[in-house]
């Protein structure tokens, strides 16, 4: 697998990840704040698309590995890519611990992630994508497309705005009263805050239009209140 060269035009996804995700000592309670997500709905999703055991699957943004891993028990090929090595070093750590030697480890982000040899079947990513602009969220999905083999499969979750703009501050005020205030009990109302100055969470009528510009048909649509989405799109 090549690498793309990177363009002077191409932003630093390493600047977009953000300090903390560089950092070992903020990744080494990266789970404990993100949550233990189960990765099971993702699995069962690539599998009722068609995804067997003998598939290759790219988890783009794959932090501490907590798809990665009980991916690699699934199937037959996981090609694991994030741009932090902190996150990267974590994730080879849990793989050790499983005991899983079919992951390949990429350090790189999802505009110079590397195609492999031959077109994979499915690809995953989880609240990752928001951490590009949208000119950029498009490119990526184009990519990801372009990686994929026709009827291959995205499995998407983002934190992604089911709004109108007229209810962003609403929504955002609501959000951070909510939060704990804790950071061990989660991510507080100051971190909430910088997401939303800084990163770039996007609305789902702009999502949704990226993702059938770039190739896909989205076949499931799901959202737990109105900032988390989950997509799956199966590549034309």
């Amino acid at each position: 697998m090549t690498k793309p060269e990177s363009q002077p035009w191409m932003p630093d996804e390493l600047d977009h990840a953000g300090p903390e995700h560089l950092d070992p000592d903020f990744v080494a309670a990266f789970d404990r704040k993100q949550g233990h997500p189960d990765p099971t709905e993702d699995i069962e999703a690539f599998r009722a698309h068609g995804i067997g055991p003998d598939a290759t699957v790219i988890d783009l943004g794959a932090g501490t590995g907590q798809f990665a891993v009980p991916a690699a028990r699934a199937f037959a090929h996981v090609i694991a890519v994030d741009v932090s090595p902190a996150m990267l070093d974590a994730l080879r750590a849990r793989a050790a611990e499983a005991g899983v030697s079919n992951i390949t480890v990429v350090q790189a982000g999802f505009l110079t992630f590397p195609h492999p040899p031959r077109p994979a079947d499915a690809v995953h990513t989880r609240h990752a994508l928001h951490q590009l602009p949208d000119v950029w969220k498009a490119v990526a999905l184009d990519r990801i497309a372009h990686t994929l083999r026709p009827g291959g499969v995205l499995r998407l979750r983002d934190l992604v705005y089911d709004i109108h703009p007229s209810e962003a501050p609403a929504l955002f005020t609501e959000w951070l009263t909510a939060a704990p205030a804790d950071p061990a009990h989660g991510y507080t109302a100051d971190d909430l805050a910088t997401h939303i100055r800084t990163e770039h969470s996007t609305y789902r009528w702009l999502l949704e239009s990226m993702l059938t510009t770039t190739g896909f048909d989205i076949t499931e649509v799901s959202y737990v209140g109105r900032a988390f989405g989950a997509y799956t799109g199966v590549r034309r």
